[in-house]
């Protein structure tokens, strides 16, 4: 079983991906995946200034995103149809929600599917989990974060509040429409438990 939990930047989703695993037997896999990916390596440094105009394309940063997210395509591919559980600490529903929210053009929700589920093969998660942190306290939770750890300096994403708040709508359409897969809407553990014991 694949879980992927989505939210906006500083809404909680390794605080809950922590919790659930300090209760439940599930592996964790967290996208970007910086330390071992050269795709996440150039997004990341894009998203410091340090790759020219790179990030004012939409399109190039989520293909970067995606073929991180690629580089994974074996490991996941072990959780499907499996009793094994694995929680993904951002998706494909993360650049879906990003893309829009950057280019406010609908087509890009569907040019990410057909990347990622498509054209890339990875599997669909059995269910998206959306924290539910307004963009408010998201946002100074991502500040409070940056100020207490050195290594946490907030980039280019993170530091746009208005990006973060229409990427947190996208969010809230994706989940409306069961992009992807089903979806639930919550900041609790107990919500995903039942999901994975049901």
């Amino acid at each position: 079983m694949i879980i992927a939990v989505e939210g906006i930047d500083g809404a909680g989703k390794n605080t809950l991906v922590t919790a659930l695993r300090e209760r439940i037997d599930v592996d964790v896999l967290a996208f970007p995946r910086y330390e071992v990916s050269i795709h996440a390596q150039l997004a990341r440094q894009a998203l410091h200034g340090q790759m020219g105009d790179l990030t004012e394309s939409a399109y190039a940063m989520a293909t970067l995103f995606a073929l991180d997210r690629h580089g994974s395509l074996d490991t996941l591919a072990e959780y499907v149809d499996s009793d094994r559980v694995i929680l993904l600490d951002r998706y494909v529903a993360s650049n879906a929600a990003y893309s829009l929210a950057r280019t406010g053009d609908e087509a890009v929700v569907d040019w990410v599917a057909e990347l990622e589920f498509g054209r890339l093969g990875l599997p669909r998660p059995d269910l998206q989990v959306l924290l539910d942190t307004p963009p408010a306290i998201a946002s100074e939770r991502a500040i409070n974060r940056a100020a207490e750890h050195a290594d946490r300096e907030r980039d280019a994403y993170e530091r746009d509040g208005g990006l973060q708040r229409r990427t947190w709508e996208a969010y809230l359409q994706l989940a409306n429409r069961r992009w992807g897969s089903e979806w639930v809407i919550t900041s609790e553990a107990e919500d995903i438990i039942r999901f994975i014991t049901s």
